[in-house]
Parts: C-alpha cells; structure tokens; sequence
C-alpha cells in the first residue's frame, strides 16, 4: 500500500495528536481503575466503548484510503471496541469483515453490547486465515494480557504478519505486554496504534514500541479529576518532567554558583573516556571542571581543553585534599579507571565525603555486586547498561523496568539502566522511560558523555532524578540530530546545542 499513507497526525479537533504534555504512563491496572471511575462518575461503559471505537475510525479515515477491512475481535473490552470500529467502519460505507476469536454468545457486558449493535454476520478464526484485506483492525488483546499468545490466536498473528498488510491496533498490539513492552508469544506489528487517554508503559519500552508504529493519544472524555486519582509515578522522559529544574544564567551569575565538577581520570594509557566526561561536563554548563589524574597522563588531559583544570594525584592524599574544598560538589568515576582496588578505595572515600556522584563504567565493576544500600551520604546516580546491572544486582531478574525500580530502591541510588529505552529510577519507586530512538549512540564513548552530561547537571545542584533524565533526553537529542557517522566526540557541542532550545 505505498504511497496512501497520508500526513502522521490527522486534522480532525476531536482526535488529538501528539500526546498529552504530562507524560503519564498507564498501567493496565491503572486504566481498568479508571475505567471504574469514570463509570461511578456517570458515564457508562459502553459510552465509553463508543468513543474509542469512534476515534479509531477517525484515525483510519486520516490516514488510510478506503479499502476491505477485517476487524479482529478478542473476547474482552478490547475485543468490543472493535465491534464498534466494526459497526462505524460499515456505517461510513467501507466493505467490512469481523472476525471474532471465541463464540459471541460468551461475551459479556459492554463488549456483548457492542456485538448485539454489530448486526451482521462474522467469521470464526478459521475464515480469517483465508482473508487477505487491504487493512486489519486488531481488537483481540488489549494492554492487560497476562499470558502468552498460543493457539487459534497465535496462528491468526502469524498468517497477517506473512501478509505484511497494514494494521491498526487499538490499543496496544495483540501480543504485547502493556506494563513491560515484552512480547507474549507472538504479537502484530501495527503502522498505526490508537490508544486511550495516555499511552501505556508497553508503547514505550522495548521491544513493544517496535511494534506500536506510529502511537495517537485519543481522548475518550475521562476527566482530569479521574486521572489524578491513578497517575502513578511513570512518565515517559519528557522536557516537561525536569525543563522548570534545569539552571539558568543571568547578569548576577558566578562561575561557583553552577557547580565545581571533579572526574576522576584514569591511567595515561586511557585517557578517552575521562575526557568525553569532562568536556561533556563543561559543556552542559558546570562552572568549573577539574580533571585528578595521574601525573604521567596530566599532559593528555591538559591538552583537551584550556577550560579543564588539571591535578596531579600523586597519591590518595590529593583526593582528600580536594575534597576539603567544598565548591567541589559533583564527582564523576569510572570512565576508564580500571577495576582495581585503587578505584574501590577512591569510591568508598567519595562516599564518605557526601558528594553528588556519578559512578559509571569500571566504577560500577569495582563495586559489584551491590546487593544492599550503598553507604553514600549524598545523592548518586549509578549508570549501568545490562552488563554491568547484571554484575551489580546478580539477584534481580525479570522485565527492565522493574529491575530497575528494585535496583534503585535496594541501592538508594538514582539508577540509569541504559539501552534503546534508557530507563531512570529513584529510589522513591519514579520512573522516567526515554521514548526517542538514537541507534547513532552505539558508538564507543556515548555512555562516558552520558555521565559527564549527569555529572554537569549535578554539579549544577539539579536534583538526581530530573537531572539523570534530562541528560538521557538531551544525549538521545544529540545522538538524533547527529545520526550516522556520529562519533562521541561530536556529542558534547551538540548536547550544548539541545539544551539551549529547552
């Protein structure tokens, strides 16, 4: 069907696009909540059903020229807003087929309503592996799938994904999970997923946001009242979440007052990733950045910049030394430093010390596992990618996100876990999922920009949280607008460049 896909966002008033500005992320659980609200508020069920099944019709009409539909209809509420789709579909003169996964007389409640209105025949299963349409409209499973997709159901996912016809979830995919974003089974890859009020969890993370497509909000006439009473603590990593934190200069500004960041260098035969950092560190915007190194590769950092300031550390009373000037308030470890004793003993004196930290790289080794609190007295900001997660936290299995919700109530630390769908998480259960793809980020060096992007906006006193989760956004940006051919040395400037337009 190339060439009759229209503009991604349609130009009807009724079917907003893009997303809300909050960023929450719903839960299954937290939907099915606020479904009961919005009933015991006064509107029923099948009104709401009615206007989602209308706002994916809206969005097929935006998008898609008319054509034969097959709409597949599960055995929940899913499966009953696609019996609505189905009915509208036909009402606006379009040929439609509805297939239903289980025996219509079993349905119940608003989805046996919405069939009752369908008023036509509908195929079983078995008529649909026959079908080749130029659209399906997938209503089988909806977002709080608990189990694996087997059987009938299975089969009917494998024969459209052979087909490679467009389709349109409603909701979120058959097949995917809408908490973890896994895939149960088998799922379908949707060109265009329309979901309801916001987006779930599963739309975001990976592999799910893979099969999503393109993703509209629709809103369905939930009140804001409703919302606030089941927004949990998960947002996608959005400007709007930490941009009112980020630090601003004016004609009183000092160099002091935005922070003294320290990285911790590493050996003069590793000096590249240390540097990413601090230049990375200057660049977001800390007043001053030192580099403590070794006195052998001194002339390596010095070289780097004319803004760095560079301190031979001869031995570990250095460290101590510089740690008695309290504007030092940030301190970046790890990129390059070596999993040594030397490193485990620069960590626990950083710890001591009450220091914002960032601990990344050979740190995050030399501290492995870290099975209990950490012994900070300040905020610290951990930066593993999965490898190194699996070192620190060996006990912890399961989905990403909730590994990474445990890794940092068990750690108080703000957590990091790297990847595709970066995930930040307080200790206080917030989370934070970035939503950007930047595959130019796999590259060498982009995870030792990422702390020193961490460590500038920590030694700018933004707190741990909002200040991990704007410097994962603003090194997406980065790695985004920079595409092939990046390197890590391209990164800094263009952070810089990103942050000015927040």
């Amino acid at each position: 069907m190339a060439g009759e896909r229209v503009q991604p966002c349609g130009s009807r008033r009724s079917f907003p696009c893009p997303a809300p500005a909050d960023g929450v992320l719903l839960a299954p659980e937290d939907v099915a909540r606020l479904d009961r609200l919005a009933i015991e508020a006064g509107t029923p069920g099948s009104v709401l059903m009615e206007r989602a099944g209308t706002a994916v019709l809206r969005a097929i009409q935006a998008r898609f020229a008319r054509r034969p539909v097959v709409v597949l209809c599960g055995p929940g509420n899913n499966g009953g807003d696609g019996w609505v789709v189905a009915r509208l579909l036909q009402q606006a003169g379009w040929p439609v087929e509805a297939v239903s996964l289980v025996d219509p007389a079993s349905l119940r409640g608003d989805a046996a309503l919405a069939f009752a209105a369908w008023q036509a025949p509908w195929l079983p299963v078995e008529a649909a592996l026959e079908r080749r349409p130029g659209l399906w409209v997938d209503g089988l499973f909806g977002a709080g799938l608990a189990r694996d997709v087997t059987g009938r159901a299975a089969r009917l996912i494998e024969h459209i994904l052979a087909q490679g016809t467009p389709v349109v979830a409603i909701d979120i995919p058959s097949g995917i999970d809408g908490t973890t974003g896994l895939v149960r089974g088998c799922a379908l890859r949707a060109a265009l997923t329309v979901t309801f009020v916001r987006k779930k969890p599963g739309l975001v993370l990976l592999p799910g946001r893979l099969h999503a497509g393109e993703v509209v909000v629709a809103d369905i006439g939930i009140g804001a009242g409703e919302l606030d009473q089941v927004a949990g603590t998960v947002r996608i990593n959005q400007p709007s979440l930490w941009r009112h934190l980020l630090p601003r200069r004016d004609a009183l500004s000092h160099k002091y007052r935005f922070g003294h960041a320290v990285v911790v260098g590493g050996p003069a035969a590793a000096t590249g990733a240390a540097r990413l950092t601090a230049v990375t560190a200057l660049r977001i915007g800390a007043g001053v950045v030192s580099v403590a190194c070794d006195p052998d590769a001194l002339p390596l950092y010095a070289g780097e910049s004319a803004d760095l300031i560079t301190v031979p550390m001869a031995d570990e009373s250095v460290l101590d030394r510089l740690l008695a000037d309290e504007r030092r308030n940030a301190v970046a470890i790890g990129p390059a430093a070596g999993v040594t004793d030397r490193t485990r003993a620069r960590i626990l004196r950083l710890f001591e010390s009450g220091r914002r930290l960032v601990l990344d790289a050979d740190a995050l080794t030399a501290i492995a596992p870290c099975t209990g609190r950490l012994p900070a007295q300040g905020d610290v900001v951990l930066t593993p990618h999965e490898g190194e997660f699996h070192r620190l936290f060996p006990d912890l299995t399961g989905p990403r996100v909730e590994r990474a919700r445990l890794a940092a109530a068990i750690s108080g630390a703000v957590l990091v876990l790297k990847g595709g769908d970066t995930i930040v998480a307080a200790p206080d259960g917030r989370l934070a999922i970035l939503d950007l793809a930047a595959p130019a980020l796999a590259t060498a060096g982009a995870g030792d920009v990422l702390a020193g992007a961490i460590l500038g906006l920590l030694a700018q006193h933004m707190p741990a949280f909002e200040a991990a989760a704007a410097a994962v956004r603003l090194h997406a940006e980065a790695g985004a607008a920079l595409g092939p051919g990046m390197i890590s040395a391209d990164l800094p400037r263009t952070i810089a460049g990103r942050l000015a337009l927040h």
